[in-house]
């Protein structure tokens, strides 16, 4: 009996010590991908070669702009819009943000605890559309995310994306971060880019964008698909005039 017990002991640690090889591995290969981009522009993201295979399966059609633009003739308007709507402590902090995750973590609570109180009621209707989760991201967690991994939700992949957000902020610098972001960011569909952007909805180019475009672009971000159906939209403006107010305000890196 105890030689059998010993036997699974052993497998179990091989299994444990395979997994933790496997993790670990995968963790270098990340690194190395992330190291290879101080240098080199990466060519697509992981989010986008999932839109691209929704695209030619579901529409049997690649509609796709992009256009790489240096990071010096990306306009800073468009930088401190960015950065404003987005993740207006970027230039200081070092890929996360807690605060912002726990507030994020308790709003979902929130929302969900809610959606749960309506769906017992008698006589309410179901909800059609899951509660809204918030996700407390910084840019550099965004870049993260597009970069490496899929859309799920799960405590293992944002625990990933974590790990990858500090590796980016510990081998490339932040106007290197927000050039790569800015780059590869969805701004509707198959459209990705500030040039593409700049070009789909001002009809110019990312270095000649203005104060209330590139405001109007950042806004579109959380939601670009929803957005580039009515870009001139009462909310989209509101929102973008709000960010002018807070632009003057941001530390660019």
């Amino acid at each position: 009996m105890n030689v059998r017990w010993r036997v699974i002991g052993t497998g179990a640690a091989r299994l444990l010590a395979l997994v933790a090889v496997g993790v670990l591995a995968l963790q270098l290969y990340f690194a190395l991908r992330v190291a290879l981009m101080t240098v080199v522009d990466p060519t697509s993201t992981s989010f986008q070669r999932s839109e691209i295979w929704r695209l030619v399966t579901e529409r049997r059609a690649l509609a796709w702009s992009q256009q790489w633009v240096p990071y010096d003739r990306l306009a800073e308007p468009l930088k401190r819009a960015v950065i404003a709507s987005e993740d207006a402590g970027f230039a200081e902090h070092s890929g996360v943000e807690w605060d912002a995750i726990e507030k994020a973590w308790e709003r979902n609570q929130r929302e969900a605890e809610r959606a749960e109180r309506r769906a017992g009621r008698p006589g309410q209707p179901p909800r059609l559309r899951p509660a809204r989760v918030v996700g407390g991201s910084t840019i550099t967690q965004q870049l993260a995310k597009n970069l490496f991994l899929g859309p799920e939700r799960s405590l293992a992949r944002k625990a990933q994306e974590l790990v990858i957000a500090w590796m980016l902020e510990a081998l490339l610098d932040k106007p290197r971060i927000l050039e790569i972001y800015l780059n590869n960011v969805e701004w509707g569909e198959g459209v990705f880019g500030a040039e593409a952007a700049a070009r789909r909805y001002f009809g110019t180019s990312a270095d000649r964008l203005g104060v209330l475009a590139s405001a109007r672009l950042a806004v579109m971000l959380p939601a670009p698909k929803r957005f580039e159906r009515r870009p001139d939209s009462p909310y989209l403006l509101g929102r973008a005039s709000a960010i002018v107010l807070r632009m003057g305000d941001v530390v660019l890196p």
